[in-house]
């Protein structure tokens, strides 16, 4: 869906291209043995390889380099069988060797596509240029002293994937569509955990626009480091009206490197941007091209788990979803195989529709992750059955719900010690409806001329009388009788 903005020299198309950078799920670095568990005191996961000792030597760590091969197999990429690293050379205090190990004219991971669904229904397909590896760099603390910045390099060396897409965007609510569903994957695939909030993903967004039907791309900037999807696509937004104003005011966009301030809603300069033979790259002599094993890229392929786009066919085939409701499903592994476990044997729809309804807004409202849900699939799984089976109706299993949140108690347990079961008994229901029917006189002499549509008032008013546990079916059987 493209997305215009609208200037006095007509409607501007605004072209993104997303570089992601993913940090390897690994227990080890890059290039060395040093930990990389997030939140450890500073400077206390740190080798002498990554502090940058003279005489000290990059081994690659085999887990990461099987992850980026196991990343671009879920990204339907072409894996590079032979790549090299290089050195990226440039100056960051937090930077040790003064350069970067990184990949440039022969990354791992080459062309892929990851399709993307909007919320008008509409699918779209984005290509991937490349997927390479590198190392990140450490961390400036500049708030720690009024005159001194500090430097912790416990995230030096740490493996680093850039995704990076073509250009091939064209709205904020693609971007984030994209974004999305590339956390979603990496988490599948149990490569990148995905936590926008501890780095661990991040993205560098590049913004351009042009008029309809411009055959060329204008001069695109660079907004550095977003965080999170909101952010993304504030910042797309924001750096796409300046631009236009800008080219409209008759002057010319510079190619630069800007940050977001959030706060604010706009981008600022950071400084301008840097070609590649500005990093002076060159392939790294400490390290021999790396060449993969068919055989082992192959046995990689064979233990990827099933993938979002595969699972949501299969529970569009399987449970008879509608298109949104497994798209929402299968977003997070953990929701899909909860639901599953749900489902299994009983009504997907009903599953569906407690887990995205009442389970999710529990989830929201409490701060917690589907992993910390108070009610386990089992349970919950349990509360349909005694629904089926006619032990309790729809509404009082709302209050079984709430009860199950709150306790983490089973729904038998709960159900038993509140009394909640639904009353069958024809008498005692047959026994409510004479009495309701006797006290609205007046509403049943309205409802046999003809007003039909007091017959959910009647059904609220017995509900009402047998506090919400009469058998609904029966209900309505016995008021029909009567009335």
């Amino acid at each position: 869906m493209t997305y215009f903005i609208d200037g006095a020299t007509g409607p501007w198309e605004v072209v993104i291209g997303l570089e992601v950078h993913a940090q390897v799920i690994s227990r080890a670095k890059l290039f060395s043995g040093a930990a990389t568990a997030f939140g450890a005191e500073p400077n206390t996961q740190v080798s002498f390889i990554d502090a940058a000792f003279p005489g000290m030597l990059p081994v690659p760590n085999r887990e990461c380099i099987a992850q980026a091969v196991r990343t671009g197999l879920g990204l339907n990429a072409r894996i590079n069988l032979a790549s090299h690293f290089d050195r990226k050379n440039y100056f960051y205090p937090d930077l040790p060797p003064g350069y970067q190990i990184s990949q440039f004219t022969r990354p791992i991971v080459g062309k892929g596509t990851i399709e993307i669904e909007l919320a008008d229904g509409s699918e779209r397909a984005i290509g991937v240029t490349r997927l390479h590896l590198e190392q990140d760099a450490g961390k400036s603390l500049h708030d720690q002293h009024p005159s001194k910045s500090y430097i912790d390099l416990n995230r030096a060396g740490v493996a680093l994937m850039e995704i990076v897409s073509d250009p091939d965007l064209r709205s904020p609510e693609e971007a984030g569509a994209y974004l999305r569903k590339l956390r979603s994957i990496l988490r599948y695939l149990g490569t990148c955990d995905g936590n926008m909030e501890e780095g661990s993903l991040r993205a560098d967004v590049n913004v351009s626009v042009r008029h309809p039907g411009e055959a060329e791309y204008r001069t695109r900037c660079e907004v550095k480091n977003v965080n999170s999807v909101r952010f993304v696509m504030q910042a797309i937004e924001a750096e796409a009206k300046r631009q236009v104003a800008v080219w409209e005011a008759n002057e010319t966009v510079e190619q630069e490197t800007r940050l977001f301030d959030s706060a604010m809603g706009v981008t600022r300069s950071m400084r301008s941007k840097e070609d590649a033979h500005d990093y002076r790259y060159f392939p790294e002599p400490d390290l021999p091209p790396l060449v993969l094993d068919p055989a082992w890229v192959e046995k990689l392929r064979q233990g990827l788990p099933e993938l979002p786009d595969a699972r949501r066919e299969r529970f569009l085939r399987d449970f008879g979803l509608s298109p949104y409701d497994a798209s929402v499903l299968v977003a997070e592994r953990a929701t899909a195989e909860y639901f599953e476990a749900v489902a299994k044997g009983r009504d997907a729809k009903q599953a569906a529709n407690w887990i995205t309804g009442e389970l999710f807004a529990h989830l929201n409202r409490s701060g917690q992750g589907i992993e910390e849900s108070p009610i386990s699939a089992a349970a919950l799984g349990r509360m349909l059955d005694l629904i089926a089976d006619g032990t309790i109706n729809g509404k009082i299993a709302k209050q079984v719900f709430e009860a199950m949140a709150g306790s983490g108690a089973g729904p038998d347990a709960i159900i038993a010690e509140r009394g909640l079961r639904q009353v069958t008994d024809e008498g005692a229901i047959e026994a409510a409806v004479a009495k309701v029917l006797a006290a609205n006189p007046d509403k049943v002499g309205e409802y046999r001329a003809g007003k039909d549509k007091l017959f959910g008032f009647f059904v609220g008013q017995v509900m009402r009388e047998m506090k919400g546990k009469g058998n609904p079916a029966l209900v309505n059987e016995a008021l029909r009788r009567q009335l």
